[in-house]
């Protein structure tokens, strides 16, 4: 019976024959339900939001809201309220939007200052907000890099005079907010010090401080590293230069032992200074007679007169003329008369004179020593070398035995050879074959079921159709359902009706008695019995029906 009136037609005519009161009911509850139902469908197709600005000053994050508001665009923020987020459909065309609006501005102001100047600033007020916005936009180049999170720059630009003794140099300092986890390179830093060095005018490199977030000096003057040591590069160099010699001997080793039974390190002593030297030397000719470069030969001869004449009064006398030649005078014979003089004149001493230089060709050798920089004066390599397996027993893998002599000293001479051994630079190689011990493998604790951030994400869309299929529940039990059994109460009080009213014509007509007042009754039992809710409806359709009236 309950099946059967819940199936009866629900006509137009089954709606008019209901009270003011039921119809207006029956119209608010359906308009409900279609409402509330499409709220919650649409709350269930909620699109995904996606992040529109994260790392917002306060400032930028209101201008930003303050924007969205004004088109119409829907916003939320993230669970920490560091982010913006919007529909992840609109996110490209938002930003679009915001930037032509010049948004967000970084929390720094830059040459917009200039725009807004006033009629008859002073060149003083003109001055600051020049600096103020170069500032700024040096602080927006620098924040664009990887690296930087953040920048803001200070400019000390003295003011001009015209004496030259009084000038001074302008200089800048940059302070820079790195990414977690991120670093700023030498050259990186040197970039931004040559950035902002060119930026302004006569402000020299030198004069260009930068630190990061945690106060540490990035940049250092040329003078100050040539001093303090090893400059950054020079590290670098060596510890890659450890790093290519660790890779050799663990891949020399590693098809001996196994690439994890076997661990080095390399101390390098590296020789940055560089040398220049000339040595010129001199040695002797090889041959004995050698190479004549120059001679130089000179004779000389003289001769010294002796005491001529006879001493006496002659000696103050004129020589007599010569009467005859000069001759030898007869053996035996006395000279003639005459010739004295010239005898003792060819018996005068001579003096001979001979000189002689001779200058040789001497070896000459000019060398130009200019030692590199970066060379290698000493090594101290360190290996440690596990136990190999041992033979297995019972299908079990046997214990680890050390390497015998031999392995070890092949071991040792691979080493040695990886890294260019030598005695004579003092290099020093130990190897070592222990146990490695077992690894412990770190413990990192669970993360709770109820943070896994997966998860959260799973059960807040399964609460979403959740909560809507509990809306369609309720709304089918408490409005639909009620509203079809009102409907089917009405539609069988007017059945009832129309039938009473048709047995009454057809006893009228035949003249026969209807069905008794207990007869009636007792259908009227049966009937509550079996459907007491249709019962009961039909109840309120009459007490309804009779208050309409």
């Amino acid at each position: 019976m309950a099946e059967q009136t819940a199936s009866l037609p629900i006509n137009l005519d089954v709606f008019t024959r209901l009270s003011p009161r039921q119809k207006l009911g029956a119209m608010l509850a359906v308009a409900f339900a279609i409402a509330l139902l499409v709220g919650a469908w649409l709350w269930t197709r909620e699109p995904p939001y996606s992040v529109l600005f994260s790392n917002l000053s306060e400032r930028d994050g209101g201008q930003i809201v303050t924007a969205l508001q004004q088109q119409n665009i829907p916003y939320s923020f993230s669970d920490g309220g560091g982010a913006i987020l919007v529909p992840a459909s609109r996110v490209h065309d938002v930003r679009l939007r915001l930037a032509a609006q010049g948004l967000p501005k970084g929390g720094q102001v830059g040459f917009e200052l200039m725009e807004n100047l006033k009629l008859g600033s002073t060149q003083f007020a003109e001055q600051i907000a020049y600096q103020r916005g170069l500032e700024g936009e040096l602080g927006r180049t620098i924040s664009s890099l990887a690296a930087v999170q953040g920048a803001r720059v200070h400019l000390a630009i003295p003011k001009q005079t015209s004496f030259l003794r009084d000038e001074q140099k302008p200089s800048a300092s940059v302070v820079v907010s790195l990414h977690p986890g991120r670093v700023l390179e030498p050259a990186q830093a040197a970039g931004i010090v040559n950035l902002v060095a060119s930026s302004v005018p006569q402000l020299a490199p030198a004069q260009v401080s930068i630190i990061d977030q945690n106060g540490n000096l990035l940049s250092q003057p040329s003078d100050s590293l040539k001093n303090a040591g090893l400059d950054p590069t020079q590290i670098k160099f060596v510890r890659e230069l450890e790093r290519e010699y660790i890779a050799r001997v663990e891949a020399i080793l590693a098809p001996m032992v196994g690439a994890t039974n076997v661990k080095a390190q390399v101390a390098a002593d590296v020789d940055f200074s560089q040398t220049d030297q000339v040595a010129e030397t001199f040695r002797p000719n090889p041959s004995p007679e050698g190479a004549i470069r120059s001679q130089q030969t000179a004779e000389s001869s003289s001769t010294t007169a002796g005491a001529i004449g006879v001493p006496g009064a002659l000696t103050n006398q004129p020589p007599v003329p010569a009467t005859a030649p000069l001759t030898t005078p007869p053996a035996g014979g006395a000279a003639p008369p005459g010739t004295a003089n010239a005898t003792i004149a060819l018996n005068a001493p001579v003096n001979f004179n001979k000189n002689a230089t001779i200058n040789y060709e001497v070896d000459k050798t000019i060398k130009h020593t200019k030692g590199a920089p970066g060379v290698v004066r000493r090594l101290s390599v360190g290996v440690v070398v596990n136990h190999k397996k041992g033979p297995e027993k019972d299908g079990k893998a046997g214990k680890p035995v050390p390497l015998s002599e031999t392995e070890l000293k092949q071991v040792t001479a691979l080493v040695r050879e990886a890294v260019g051994f030598s005695q004579e630079r003092g290099d020093s190689v130990n190897v070592a074959n222990v146990p490695f011990a077992a690894q412990e493998r770190e413990i990192v604790p669970e993360m709770p079921i109820w943070k896994n951030p997966d998860l959260l994400a799973l059960l807040r869309e399964a609460a979403k159709y959740l909560a809507f299929g509990v809306v369609v529940y309720l709304l089918w039990t408490k409005v639909f359902k009620a509203l079809f059994e009102m409907f089917a109460a009405a539609a069988k009080r007017i059945e009832m009706e129309e039938q009473a009213k048709a047995e009454e014509v057809q006893e009228a007509a035949s003249g026969h008695r209807g069905p008794t007042y207990d007869v009636k009754l007792q259908q009227a039992r049966d009937l509550a019995k079996q459907d007491p809710k249709l019962v009961a409806n039909v109840i309120k359709e009459w007490v309804g029906g009779n208050e309409s009236r």
